[in-house]
């Protein structure tokens, strides 16, 4: 048997390969030790690449968050906040004996209840502390005649009314009142009563079992609206306040976009991309459940700024609806823009002035009434803005009865290849008419909330709209 190093060029790079000839005259390659180790190497490095990019991608998208919004960050400290507060209760001795063990249940009610926003916080405190209470005290009342009926009878009292009362809460669940505000409510009840019910029969101190978790719930509560409130307070009502005035901003940016990108100039015959405002609508059609989640919960917040006890919250969600309203009509001018199927430039010039113009009037009056709900205040400059735009879509509507004729005596074919230029002009016109509907939307709203007069202290519009929405320029973009 022979060996011998080969070194082929073309084939692992040089590196020397040992053939073994045996006696049959056979051969076996094999292949160097330093290969498979420099294979090895390779793997593992670019193993710890991929991982050192995925680990880099997602600490940029973490950062983007915290960055596009702070608030978000601070939430997270102020929970880290609460619990560290509650947890005194457990590790100072003192304290400890007050509650007993039952201190626990404390740091659980802050890890439950503790939301963004102010109303969301009370809305589960009120809900936790309502429930527990009023569990607690139906599982005591059952306690006593379950325990005076007999040892016989005890588990089937006890076993029969969780039955009943947690069937009638779980029913409850379904009527839309409850499920809107007491949702949560309802489920700290059936829980709260089947551990009580159920843990009475085997635990003798069951009052005071029942009051000291009580006590360490309310301390949670507590300890969760103080530090919710106090530091850095985000209320549900100013960012619907705020949600509302974007929408009705990028509803505005739509209108306008959508027209200009159709009656654009095509190069080489091809429609040109959308602009960047022209997807805004889309902000608003995606937006009633944010809408609606916030309504309710800024009913239970407390009095601030400008937004009183008994803040027309609902009317909030009626502009809402009256501007997707108008978006529905919006997307459906979008599709049109965006068709493959356009007409021909020399049939869209003898409209294109008309629709710019009521484009931008109808922007110029979501603009306005955008305005009016940041600043909380009525101005004429909105109904003067109305006017200019039924104007404008008069006149668009006079040119567009005079066009037939004006295409017969170019080429009786335009005609027909002038139907998607009437199409877009009646939904523009369509749009205007539901913008007057968010206009009335708006009016309400502003008598409902009492919004004062720009024109009478025109001097503080500025400074209040700083103090109602602070963060509009950095959130507008």
């Amino acid at each position: 048997m022979e060996m011998a190093a080969v070194t082929r060029d073309g084939k692992n790079g040089g590196v020397p390969e040992w053939r073994v000839t045996v006696p049959e005259g056979a051969s076996v390659t094999l292949e160097h030790e330093a290969c498979l180790a420099a294979r090895a190497w390779a793997w593992m490095v670019s193993c710890v690449v991929v991982l050192g990019e995925k680990v880099s991608g997602f600490a940029k998208r973490i950062w983007k968050i915290g960055a596009d919004d702070p608030r978000r960050a601070v939430h997270g400290l102020k929970v880290g906040l609460a619990l560290a507060l509650v947890s005194v209760f457990y590790y100072t001795r003192p304290l400890y004996d007050g509650v007993g063990g039952a201190a626990m249940w404390a740091i659980m009610t802050v890890v439950v209840i503790f939301e963004y926003t102010v109303g969301g916080c009370v809305y589960k405190g009120f809900n936790r502390a309502a429930a527990t209470v009023s569990a607690g005290a139906i599982a005591l009342g059952v306690h006593w005649i379950a325990a005076n009926a007999g040892h016989e009878f005890e588990p089937f009292i006890r076993s029969g009314s969780v039955f009943l009362l947690a069937s009638m809460a779980t029913f409850s669940r379904f009527i839309p009142t409850v499920k809107a505000r007491f949702d949560y409510g309802v489920t700290i009840f059936i829980l709260t009563y089947s551990l009580v019910a159920v843990s009475g029969y085997r635990v003798e101190a069951l009052l005071a079992m029942a009051q000291q978790r009580v006590c360490t719930i309310g301390i949670g509560v507590f300890m969760c609206l103080s530090v919710c409130v106090l530091i850095c307070p985000v209320w549900a009502g100013q960012e619907l306040h705020r949600l509302t005035v974007r929408n009705m901003d990028k509803l505005a940016g739509a209108v306008e976009a959508c027209v200009e990108d159709y009656f654009a100039e095509q190069a080489d015959g091809k429609q040109q991309p959308p602009s960047a405002g022209a997807d805004g609508y889309k902000c608003v059609l995606n937006s009633k459940a944010s809408e609606d989640s916030q309504a309710n919960l800024a009913r239970w917040e407390p009095a601030h700024g400008r937004f009183g006890f008994r803040h027309p919250y609902e009317q909030y969600k009626n502009v809402g609806a009256a501007m997707r309203h108008c978006a529905y009509c919006v997307e459906a001018l979008s599709g049109c823009v965006r068709s493959e199927i356009q007409a021909p430039e020399h049939v869209k010039r003898h409209l294109a002035d008309g629709c710019t113009t009521v484009a931008a009037r109808c922007a110029r009056v979501l603009g306005e009434a955008a305005s009016s709900v940041s600043a909380m205040t009525t101005s004429w400059s909105l109904e003067f803005a109305v006017a200019d735009m039924n104007t404008a879509v008069q006149e668009l509507q006079s040119d567009l009865r005079e066009l037939p004729s004006k295409l017969a005596e170019e080429s009786p074919a335009t005609v027909i290849d002038a139907v998607q230029l009437f199409t877009v002009t009646s939904l523009l016109i369509e749009v205007s008419t539901r913008v007057e509907g968010v206009v009335d939307a708006v009016d309400t709203l502003a008598s409902l909330a009492a919004f004062r007069s720009a024109d009478a202290k025109p001097e503080a519009s500025e400074t209040e709209t700083k103090a109602i929405n602070p963060d509009s320029d950095e959130e507008a973009h």
